[in-house]
C-alpha cells in the first residue's frame, strides 16, 4: 500500500534560488495540482472552521491564491495586502526590515472596520517580517487577527517565535529546517 501523499509531498525545492545556499520552497507544483491545492486550503482553513471570521487578508502575491480560496470556503470576504503603490484607493502604510534594505505594505484604509475577525493568510513564514507588518496594518484598522495560516514554516528563521511573541496563534502545514 502506498503512503498517502502530504502537502509537503507536492512542494518543490529549487536550489540556489534566487541566492546561492538558497534552498527555495516552490508552491506553485502546489497550487498547480488540483489534490494538492484542495488539501492545503481545507487544511488551512481546518481550524478555523466554526470561528467568526469576518475577512481574511493575505499577502502579496502566493497568499492572494490562497487566501481567496480560504475566503471562498469560509464564506468571507478577502482582502489583499499588497506592495506599496499598487492599491488604487485610499491606503495606510507600514514599513518593515528586509534582509537587504526596507520594503512596505499597504491596505485600503476602507478594507475593514474595528472590531472585525481577520484571519491572514501566506504561502511561507520566514522570518516573519512581512507577516508582522500586515498585522500591524490590520490592528491599525482596529480589527481582530484571530491567526496567522501558512502552507510552509521556516522554523530556523524565527518567524513563528516572532508572531507567537505578538501572541497570535499561526498555523503551518510543514516545516522546512535549514534556509
Amino acid at each position: 500500500m502506498t503512503r498517502q501523499k502530504t502537502v509537503r509531498d507536492y512542494i518543490r525545492t529549487i536550489v540556489d534560488f534566487p541566492h546561492e545556499g538558497i534552498l527555495f520552497r516552490d508552491v506553485t507544483t502546489l497550487f498547480a495540482d488540483p489534490r494538492g491545492f484542495r488539501m492545503a486550503v481545507d487544511q488551512l482553513l481546518a481550524p478555523y472552521a466554526g470561528m467568526r471570521i469576518d475577512r481574511v487578508a493575505g499577502l502579496e502575491a502566493r497568499g492572494f491564491i490562497l487566501g481567496g480560496a480560504v475566503a471562498h470556503q469560509l464564506s468571507t470576504g478577502f482582502v489583499p495586502i499588497r506592495k506599496k503603490g499598487k492599491l488604487p484607493g485610499a491606503t495606510i502604510a507600514e514599513a518593515y526590515t528586509l534582509e537587504y534594505g526596507e520594503a512596505v505594505i499597504e491596505v485600503h484604509d476602507d478594507a475593514m472596520q474595528p472590531g472585525e475577525k481577520v484571519l491572514l493568510v501566506d504561502d511561507l513564514l520566514a522570518t516573519g517580517g512581512t507577516a508582522a507588518a500586515g498585522i500591524r496594518l490590520i490592528e491599525r484598522l482596529g480589527a481582530q487577527v484571530v491567526g496567522c495560516a501558512f502552507v510552509v514554516d521556516l522554523p530556523d528563521l524565527g518567524g513563528r517565535k516572532r508572531l507567537e511573541g505578538m501572541g497570535l496563534e499561526v498555523h503551518a502545514l510543514c516545516a522546512f529546517e535549514g534556509l
